[in-house]
């Protein structure tokens, strides 16, 4: 567990005496940062901790959701702490490896890469009195990023600083967190608008046939996925806005900057859940229009045979009467009953074709 101690003008990581939060006066405030492994080893242990140092027990069932892996987005508060469990996209190897690939994982490698990049891990958020806590992945790029600039913050002898501000609370810390996380899914459309092209251009394509139907399902589950993560996540968002709106004491400016950092990550999701809408609506406006293709060419398949039908009917009748066993035929013993009867075949197929072609039943249909 590293511990930030964060004030107004600095921020220290894990002070030689590593203040409890009774301890911490003014703007100052702590920011305990663990990783799941570390909770996992021993929960007991890593609450003990906790509670050492920030004065506040955490719960059982809320110990549970931190070392659940697979939970789903949500907020709960209770009257010493607020929790906050958001799911975010596990990068560059966040993911834990599994032992063994299974089915699942072996058809998932087929799919696109960038839909193959919607793999999420959570990272639960302990908001205290004075502290936050947080419990993330071991390889977590937004939060390693934001811990490296707050401990690269220096102030200008100008009072000017080289980067933004210093957070002033464990509420504003936490939201800088969460919108660089939903930051990460707003980098996400482009790829997915470019895989969705590639899509529609091998749907819609007549000199290849589209087979790739199961990795086509596949994309269209996980961007379904993708659709309910952002309802959670703007769910548990919304719950967030309204308990500080419910709760917050503190001064109007300091709830307003609140206020304002939470819609923000709200308006973030809600273009990310947008955007994943419009994909999934256009993947199925592609897919309508590749087999109403498949139709339309059926249609010119059979058109065209039916026209072949035609002609070769009225030929097919006078060769069937011209096979009959008759000792006694027209044109039968004629020197030039071959030619005449072929010449007639001939002009009746002409005559075919120029009506067919005054019905429009020969032009190419687009």
């Amino acid at each position: 567990m590293d511990i930030l101690y964060i004030n107004e003008n600095q921020v220290t990581l894990n002070p030689a005496e590593q203040p409890v939060c009774a301890e911490v006066s003014g703007n100052g405030f702590l920011w305990l940062d663990t990783c799941h492994d570390e909770v996992n080893a021993d929960p007991e242990a890593w609450r003990a901790k906790v509670a050492r140092i920030t004065g506040t027990h955490i719960y059982d069932l809320h110990l549970k959701d931190v070392t659940n892996l697979s939970h789903p987005s949500y907020f709960d508060s209770t009257q010493d702490y607020e929790m906050v469990v958001f799911r975010k996209l596990a990068l560059n190897g966040e993911a834990a490896a599994k032992p063994a690939d299974s089915p699942a994982e072996l058809l998932k490698r087929k799919m696109p890469a960038a839909l193959n990049k919607l793999a999420t891990q959570p990272v639960s958020f302990l908001l205290m009195n004075k502290a936050l806590v947080t419990v993330r992945s071991t390889k977590s790029r937004t939060i390693e990023n934001i811990r490296t600039r707050l401990l690269e913050y220096k102030v200008k002898t100008d009072g000017s600083t080289h980067s933004s501000r210093l957070p002033t609370s464990p509420e504003e810390l936490m939201l800088r967190l969460l919108n660089a996380m939903v930051d990460q899914y707003l980098e996400l459309r482009q790829p997915l608008t470019q895989q969705l092209d590639r899509w529609q251009h091998a749907l819609l394509d007549p000199r290849r046939p589209f087979n790739n139907w199961l990795t086509l399902l596949d994309s269209r589950i996980e961007l379904r996925k993708l659709d309910s993560l952002c309802e959670e996540q703007h769910d548990a968002m919304q719950e967030l806005r309204d308990h500080i709106v419910d709760t917050h004491d503190g001064n109007s400016q300091a709830k307003d900057l609140l206020l304002v950092r939470t819609n923000d990550v709200i308006e973030h999701i809600s273009r990310v859940l947008n955007h994943a809408r419009r994909l999934e609506a256009s993947l199925e406006s592609a897919v309508q229009i590749h087999f109403a293709a498949m139709a339309h060419r059926t249609s010119e398949i059979m058109r065209t045979l039916t026209v072949i039908t035609a002609l070769f009917m009225p030929l097919t009748l006078i060769t069937g009467i011209f096979g009959m066993n008759f000792e006694v035929m027209p044109l039968l013993k004629h020197a030039s009953g071959f030619w005449i009867t072929m010449g007639i075949m001939l002009f009746i197929v002409v005559v075919l074709l120029v009506y067919f072609r005054s019905r429009r039943y020969l032009e190419d249909r687009i």
